[in-house]
């Protein structure tokens, strides 16, 4: 398998304090990858850095083959991205934000692209609604959509059932596992690990900017190992 993403040697500072610390990494193609950190470990700045949204103080960025510092509107075009907090834009209804973004990727198909989205979700009743009126789970909706709207290869995923109900949120788990299954591929943070446990087939562990841990669930599996009960002794050990 290819390495849809390749990092080495990446710092993010801001002022003296290091985001990001001299992180090297790799995620395969076909790979569903967990970044996992308590809140404030860099988590969020590591999805920035790899989707061009921040400059990196040092190192390199290679997504899908292409040089994110030097080409970083190349790599938004080809990757989906969700970010913790973003939201859609307030004065469109979810139909025409969907439609906006299809139009800017020019896709073709668009009506249908959007009701499979609609139906997926169970959202097509607030399809007509503005943004701005929508619940925080409609709009977390709304957000997933724009980034697999284009059927892309790989997926920045930032906090990925934040605000979803249980049903959807099995939908949305049921989906990412099927995505993988088709060679898609996933890089997803977030600080639930039962999340992590239950959908990754690889995870990196982050602490005060630096990857601490790097490995599969499958291994911890086979140790009889709780990622919980891993991650948390762990984080007691840097924390000494």
């Amino acid at each position: 398998m290819e390495n849809l993403i390749e990092i080495k040697n990446l710092t993010k500072k801001y002022g003296d304090l290091k985001a990001v610390d001299n992180i090297s990494l790799s995620v395969e193609e076909g790979q569903l990858f967990g970044l996992l950190g308590p809140n404030g470990s860099g988590k969020t700045t590591m999805i920035k850095l790899m989707t061009g949204q921040l400059k990196p103080t040092e190192g390199n960025i290679n997504v899908m083959g292409t040089d994110v510092l030097a080409h970083s509107v190349e790599v938004r075009e080809l990757v989906g991205i969700i970010p913790e907090q973003e939201t859609p834009p307030s004065f469109l209804t979810a139909e025409e934000y969907l439609h906006f973004v299809a139009n800017i990727r020019k896709l073709d198909e668009i009506e249908a692209r959007c009701n499979k989205w609609f139906d997926l979700l169970d959202f097509r009743n607030e399809k007509e609604v503005l943004c701005k009126d929508l619940s925080r789970g409609t709009r977390q909706k709304i957000m997933f959509a724009q980034a697999f709207i284009h059927e892309p290869k790989l997926a920045f995923i930032d906090e990925p059932l934040i605000n979803l109900d249980p049903v959807i949120q099995k939908k949305v788990k049921d989906y990412l596992a099927e995505f993988v299954k088709n060679k898609g591929t996933i890089f997803l943070s977030t600080h639930v690990l039962q999340i992590a446990e239950e959908i990754c087939t690889k995870i990196g562990i982050i602490y005060k900017g630096n990857i601490i841990h790097e490995g599969s669930i499958k291994e911890l599996q086979e140790k009889n190992q709780h990622l919980e009960d891993f991650f948390l002794k762990l984080v007691k050990e840097k924390n000494k």
